[in-house]
This record gives structure tokens, sequence and C-alpha cells, in this order.
């Protein structure tokens, strides 16, 4: 197979297909798919994957590959496939679904070089090339007469390793070290023959023949009180030597993590995991949802699942959502499977990421937990994937690919022949709706492990707080309760559905409302800076003293934000210690896991948040938890708003009285007799299920229909509606009689960033060529989308209708 499918790094339309190319007689040996190479493209040189090996192509001129960048392939068999179908399925080009599965040190710039590992012998032609060096770089290789499977042979074995020097700094953690270069006897000679005023040489050298062994050089610096020519001199000299040594950089020092055993379950448990360890031994796929209420031990039913995996000597990926990736999750896979782990989210820098998805790459770890692109693990034997929290819409990618890793996940699990483990207290209204009609298997868990008894709940009508003269934020009920929390010397969380110092700016005279000029969105106010900002644009200005349109001075800002609510609490218990939580706090490395630790280590009497601090959170003296607006969800124009606000609620209401001490939550609500509120305060879900299921029905609204949106924006207002009025007119011609296309309709945000923004969606329940007929669609607005700066962009799952 002489000759190379190639997918090119091109994000055009017209380039998204395989093109051919010869492929050279020095990697004909190596060459093999899941690849990326550096082609040819016009006048160009490119990088590509290399997704397929044929004999003959139909064209005659065909151009040579130029270098391969990889010499194990960076995507599997089944990532490939996978990549295909995520591309097909979002309608996305194929090289954007194959980029977003890898870590992003391989998408930049980078030169690499090759490290010896060893001290054995390499082979024949590799130890002429390195001459004694440790180092060397890659185009050495490249230009030597050293065939490539004589490396990747090397690789392979261990006895060397590529390092990718990446313009963005991420590469390899190297650490030098230094050893004697002669034997105990010859060092002490060499010490002997060094002339007196060579103090520090000798000094030197009295260690080593004190302590023989390698050690690190920043380490013989400090031990020594020496410095590089110090240590420079006793290398040329041929006394001592210095090589590298690859290091992975561990964001978790694995050491500091207890051991921990399997716990007993409880029968609920028992009969949850069963036929989840049934389908592991008959390697058979099967879709799990495991509905149970906060503190049912759903982590221990995932535990001991992988465990099963682990025996088999398979592999696992386990999805958290991005903000449940405490060190609390981390330290329970940890505890449980030590090293076996790798765990991957953004508050890893781009090293610590890389390193992981090598560990992984490598198939040194069993299990790997992470966030939303995780589920693109280079796993080749998987026994079971799981998705905890599996409601939350941080699992749906919200630009290209626009793949929900739910979706990604029962895929691969079909492919691997292994279980899919859906988990959560509130799953979405599809899963539970899939699980009712039997396509997934359902498993209920309504008692918390320690018998616990959920939290009460108290809905405070805060309408009647305002008759009653109290215009605070905190309800007379709230207030009482944290006193008498803080006395006892517990702990309170209080969640606020928002961030930033308030909402919105206004002018009480005219009621002139500031709005960002380049977004049809009001700005917000952060205290901090005294900005205005744009949370969507990143536009910003100083907050004016009058007020632009009528010059009054009455300009105010409205609406709760974190930091306002902190100066409230420091102002009504000045006594309480206050820990806030939200995006603002938590921007710097690390800040997120620093600030739980304090909470935990009880530094702190409340935890502020938003949403981050809803999930995943298990603090024993937490026994009390007030939500401070818990209708601000209610009020969005998003059919999923009630869903998402019963969800929430269940959540935070889960964090109180986990351990002995009994819990208390207070809901303070403008809306309190609306269902979702209502049935939160009672755990009710399956109530909930059947009226919001009802809802959905009557106005055609997943799960009863699936829906597709198709947003337009353009700069010019009148081009946007006519381009998706003249769409919804070609696919109202194509659909059948029971689809509904709607628009074209302003987007809810309906200007971002000077660009106009109209909308069309299409309710359907069996559109089997929908699909085709959007890519037709598109490619009817190929070239203005090219020449024009008309963009128009298709999500097949749209969670978020902004």
């Amino acid at each position: 197979m002489n000759i190379a499918k190639v997918i090119v790094d091109v994000q055009a339309k017209a380039i998204n297909q395989t093109f051919d190319y010869l492929i050279p007689e020095k990697f004909r040996d190596i060459l093999s798919e899941g690849m990326r190479v550096i082609v040819p493209f016009g006048p160009r040189k490119i990088t590509g994957f290399v997704v397929g090996k044929k004999e003959e192509s139909e064209f005659e001129q065909l151009k040579e590959i130029i270098d391969v960048l990889d010499i194990n392939p960076v995507l599997t068999e089944e990532l490939l496939e996978l990549g295909k179908w995520v591309a097909e399925d979002t309608l996305t080009l194929y090289i954007t679904a194959y980029q977003a599965m890898l870590p992003q040190v391989l998408k930049a710039q980078y030169k690499k070089e090759l490290i010896r590992n060893t001290d054995e012998e390499l082979a024949h032609e590799l130890e002429f090339l390195f001459a004694g060096r440790d180092v060397i770089r890659y185009e050495e290789f490249v230009q030597s007469t050293v065939p490539y499977t004589t490396l990747r042979n090397a690789i392979q074995d261990g006895a060397i390793s590529i390092n990718y020097l990446v313009k963005s700094k991420v590469t390899k953690k190297v650490i030098t070290f230094i050893e004697p270069n002669k034997e105990a006897h010859l060092l002490e000679e060499a010490f002997m023959d060094l002339s007196p005023s060579a103090k520090k040489q000798r000094h030197v050298l009295s260690f080593f023949l004190e302590f023989p062994e390698p050690v690190e050089q920043q380490k013989l610096y400090n031990l020594t009180n020496t410095n590089r020519a110090v240590i420079k001199a006793l290398v040329d000299k041929g006394i001592l030597r210095e090589y590298k040594k690859e290091v992975y950089r561990n964001p978790y020092d694995d050491t500091s993590f207890e051991k921990t055993l399997p716990l007993p379950l409880t029968k609920q448990q028992e009969m949850a995991l069963h036929p989840i360890i049934e389908k592991i031994h008959n390697h058979k796929h099967d879709v799990f949802l495991v509905h149970g209420v906060t503190g049912s031990g759903k982590t221990e039913i995932y535990l001991q699942a992988i465990q099963e995996v682990i025996k088999q000597g398979k592999e696992a990926i386990v999805l958290v959502p991005e903000i449940s990736l405490t060190p609390q999750m981390v330290k329970r896979f940890k505890g449980r499977f030590g090293s076996d782990v790798a765990v991957m989210h953004s508050a890893l820098s781009n090293g610590e990421k890389y390193d992981e998805w090598r560990k992984i790459h490598a198939k040194e770890v069993k299990v790997v937990v992470g966030a939303r692109s995780a589920i693109f693990a280079p796993f080749e034997n998987l026994g079971i994937i799981i998705i905890d929290e599996e409601h939350e819409t941080t699992y749906k990618q919200e630009d290209q690919p626009r793949y929900h890793a739910r979706d990604v996940a029962i895929k691969r699990g079909q492919y691997h022949e292994c279980p899919v483990v859906l988990g959560s207290a509130t799953p979405t209204l599809e899963s539970y709706a899939r699980a009712k009609k039997g396509v997934y298997q359902l498993a209920t868990l309504d008692k918390r492990t320690n018998n616990q008894a959920l939290p009460k709940v108290e809905i405070v009508d805060m309408r009647n707080e305002l008759h009653e003269g109290n215009r605070s934020m905190f309800s007379i009920a709230l207030k009482r309760e944290m006193e008498s929390g803080i006395e006892r010397g517990e702990q309170i969380v209080l969640l606020l559905n928002r961030r930033g110092y308030s909402t919105f700016v206004m002018c009480r005279d005219c009621g002139h409302v500031k709005r960002c000029p380049h977004c049809d969105i009001a700005l917000t106010y952060h205290k901090n800076s005294n900005q205005l900002k744009c949370h969507y644009c990143g536009y910003e200005e100083r907050m004016p003293h009058l007020c632009p349109e009528c010059n009054s001075e009455s300009i105010r800002y409205f609406g709760t934000g974190t930091q306002r609510v902190e100066e409230a609490l420091n102002q009504l218990m000045p006594h309480a210690r206050v820990i806030r939580m939200d995006v603002d706090t938590t921007r710097k490395k690390g800040a997120h896991e620093k600030l739980l630790k304090r909470f935990a280590n009880k530094e702190a009497d409340i935890l502020l948040g938003t949403q981050m601090i809803a999930k995943g959170l298990d603090f024993a003296n937490v026994t009390l938890v007030g939500v401070l607006t818990s209708d601000s969800m209610l009020h969005l124009p998003d059919f999923r708003s009630s869903e998402k606000t019963f969800q929430l609620l269940t959540q935070v209401s889960g964090r109180a009285g986990r351990h002995e001490l009994s819990g208390k939550v207070i809901v303070q609500s403008y809306t309190p007799d609306h269902y979702s509120i209502q049935l939160a305060s009672e755990y009710d879900f399956e109530k909930f299920f059947l009226y919001e299921m009802q809802i959905r029905k009557k106005f055609r609204y997943p799960p009863y229909v699936y829906l597709a949106l198709i947003t337009v924006s353009h700069q010019n207002h009148v081009k946007a509606v006519q381009i998706t009025s003249r769409i919804a007119q070609l696919l109202l011609k194509v659909v059948g009689k029971d689809t509904i296309v709607l628009g074209p309709t302003p987007s809810p945000i309906a200007r971002m960033k000077d660009r106009y923004r109209y909308q069309c969606m299409i309710k359907y329940k069996n559109e089997p060529e929908l699909r085709s007929t959007i890519k037709k669609v598109m490619d009817l607005y190929a070239d203005e989308m090219r020449k024009e700066d008309l963009s128009i962009t298709v999500d097949m799952q749209p969670y978020h209708l902004m």
C-alpha cells in the first residue's frame, strides 16, 4: 500500500474530503492510519490525518507526503471512525472533529527532539546517530539514513522518547540529573588531583564520594552551594556525567491520597450494581440510568463497577461536570485506584493535560476521570463508560463540533460492547423518558446510604417579606436560621444564581438601561473595578455618574450579584466569615480547590457562590442551605427553564445534612407557587416529570420531538433576515407535513459583536434525510460564507437557545 488517504487541515467545506498522497519509500513501513503528516497543498505545507491506505488512485500526478509527525498513531482505528461519525452527526468538518479529540499541544506549531532514556546499548545505527549525546534534534534523524522502523521499535521499547518543543511552551518536562562518571576509587583519585584552589569542585566531589547516587542538578546546586559553571567544568573533565530524564507533570501528588477499600453496599445499591456487572462479564452493551437521590451512594456503585472492569484488564472513562471536578471527586478515584487514574479538565495547564493524555495513550493508566472532552480518551479496551450528573448541560459542546458527550459515550459503548452508566438525582426528561420506555435500564435509589432523611425545605414568599417592610435580600427566616447555625458552630451554603455585583444599571428617572453598544444585552456592573462589562463580547466602560439620556443623578444598579450579597452579609453578620465562590474568585489556577479546602477546614462559616457550589460538594458540617434567587432561571426564554430550576434546587438541597447532623433548606422566591419550586421542595421527581411531560407534549418540545436550530448572523440586518427566511422556505418544501419549521425570528440576543442574529427552529419526529437536506442548503451559501462574512451555524441538539 503506497498511497495514503489524508484529511487536510483546511477549514473549508469544499475541502472536506480525503486527498491521495504518495508515501515515500522511507515512510512505507511505519506509516499507519491515525498518524499526522505534513503534505503539500497548493503552495502551502499543511498538516493532515492519515485515515486510510490504498494501492491505486484514480489520479495520475500524486504529490508525496513531506513528513510524518508521529511515530505511533495519535488516533486509534476506533477514534478515526468515531470522528467521522461525529462530523456527520453534527454537520461539521472531519478535520474539526479529529482536532477536538487531541490535546491542545498536538495542535500547536512545534519542533521535536529525541531523548535517550537508557544506558543500555541502542541499535547500532542509533548509537552512531546519538554519538554519546542524550538529546538530539529530530531533524538529525530525518537527515540520517536510519530507517524509521528502527526508531519506532526503540520508541516502543521505551529506549527513546520524542519531546515536542512547542512554541506555546508546552513540552515534556525533562529534569537534568548529575552522577559520578567514574568508579569510587577513581573518583577519589580525581579528587586528590584537583588543585587546592578549586574549592567548589572539590566540595562537589566530596559530596559524591559520600553519596554516589544520581541527583537532580537543581538539588545539587542547593546542597553544595555551587552553580552551573562548577558542574560543567567537572563534566567537561569527564569526572561527572549529566543526563536528562523525563518526568510527567503530576497535577496531583498520588502519595497524598489515602487508600480506600470498597464499602459495603445497601440493598438498593446492590440491585443497581448487579445488572451492570452482569453486562461487564458478558461483554454486552447497554445503557443504565441510575436515578439516585443526593447522598444515595452513586459514586460507590461507579467505583465497584470500575474495579470489576480493571480486574478483567479493561479500562474505564468517568465523565463528571467541569464544576464537580473538585479535589473531593479526584480523591475518591485516586484513593481507590491510585496512579491508575489520569485526570483531565480545564484547570490543568496545557502541559499537564498533555502528560495526562500521554499516560492514557501509552496505556499507563486504566481510568480517566475528566470533563466532556475526556470522552475521546484514546483507550482501546474500554470496559465501562460512566457519566455522572448526566443532566448537566456542560456535556454539550457549544461550538463546532457540537457533540453531546452522552451520544459519543453510547457510540463508543456499542463499539467496545460495554455498558454505559448515566447517573443523576435529577436526570434529563429525555433520559428518564427513555428509561421509562425500556430503551435504557432504570435503577432507582430513593434512600441515602446513611438512612438520613433528606433535608426539610421551607419556601419563603419574598413578596410577603416586602409587604412586611423587609427590603433586605435575606428573609427573616433565613437570617434566624443562619444566626442559630453559626452559634452552634455549623456551616452554611448560600446559592445565588448569578455572578457579578449586580445585574444591570438603570436610571430611576427615565428608565434608561445601560446596554452594550455591540450586543443587544444589558451591561453587568462589577464593583471591584467599578466597570460595566458585557459578558458576551468583553466590552467594558466605566460606571457613569449621570444618566447619558436625561443627565439625572438617579442612576443605580439593580439586581443582586455575589459581590453585593457578600457586602450585605458582612453588614448583617459582621462576625461571620464568608468565602465567595464565583467566576471572578476562581479564575486563577487552583483557586477553586483552595477555597473549598478552606471551607472544609472550617476557616469560614458561610460559602456563598453561584451554580458551581450546587453539585458534588460533601461537607459534614453543612446543615443549612439558603437559595437567594430561586426563580431567576424561570424567566429565561428557554423551554427547559423549569427543568433547570428543579434540577438546581434539588442538587443544592442535597448539600445539607449529608452526615450525622440533620439539614434544612430555605428557598426564597417571588413565584413560590411555581410547580418546579414546589415539587423540588418535596423532592418529587416523578410528579415533576409527569407534569413537565404534559407541557412538553402540548407545545411539542423534546422528548416528544427532536429540535434543530439554524442561526444566521451578518453585519447587515436585512441580509440576515432574508437569508434566514430563504432557508426556512427551502426546508418547508422538503420536510414532512408533521414537521414544523419556525422562523425567521430574532435570536434571544438579537445582536452580538455588531452582528445581527436570526434563527430558524425545526421540530421533527422522523426526518431521516434532514441532515443531508441542511447540508445541501448550507452548500448553497458556501461562497457567501467565504466571501461576504456570512455565518450560518447548525445545532442538531440545541441546549442553549440564546
